[in-house]
């Protein structure tokens, strides 16, 4: 159509979402958005909603991207277990290293900031921030763990999972981080060594 400027929307939310990652929610203001994507507000808000619409767009790329990537390297869990949870693990400690994106997670940050979010966004970063757990959980049990077992490792290893982007973001060498994976890598193995 005449006069209407086109655009890769991929390219677009891709550039909105690493604003919000580096920045945050709060620190996030359109003309920040508009110099990260090259469109200006109007075509901001008519192409892709307002800051609460992008946000959520945003975060839901970023748990499908991420979340595949995930689910790929716990695949192999009724197999081994161990395996896949280290592969689970170096794909945070990849993205972690990959300079093409910011440090942390934009989960875990968007889930700290959640005072600052609409009850609406809010409740669906805590949505999204929950997936991997049951995840965890899943492929655990696929594993051959039990019900109770599996949450608790699950939970274990969510948890050591954030804390590798928190820690990442604070400053944290590769080896550092690699070591705090590791710790729980071999505290599974330990585990179902006496059952294997």
């Amino acid at each position: 159509m005449a006069g209407k400027k086109q655009f890769d929307m991929d390219t677009v939310l891709d550039a909105a979402m690493i604003q919000f990652w580096r920045s945050g929610y709060a620190d996030t203001s359109l003309d920040d958005l508009s110099r990260a994507t090259g469109l200006n507000r109007s075509s901001i808000y008519s192409s892709l909603g307002d800051k609460d619409a992008l946000f959520l767009r945003c975060l839901d790329r970023y748990a499908t991207r991420y979340g595949a990537k995930y689910d790929a390297a716990l695949s192999c869990a009724a197999e081994d277990p161990v395996a896949a949870v280290r592969a689970f693990f170096d794909v945070t400690l990849g993205r972690i290293a990959d300079p093409a994106v910011p440090d942390g997670c934009l989960m875990a940050q968007s889930v700290m900031a959640s005072p600052a979010l609409s009850p609406g966004v809010a409740e669906r970063v805590k949505e999204l921030f929950g997936l991997q757990r049951p995840r965890l959980r899943t492929a655990l049990k696929a594993g051959g763990m039990s019900d109770g077992n599996a949450e608790d490792f699950a939970v274990h290893i969510a948890a050591v999972n954030q804390s590798l982007a928190v820690m990442g973001r604070a400053g944290a060498s590769p080896e550092q981080l690699r070591a705090i994976a590791d710790v729980t890598v071999d505290a599974l193995a330990r585990w179902l060594r006496p059952a294997g």
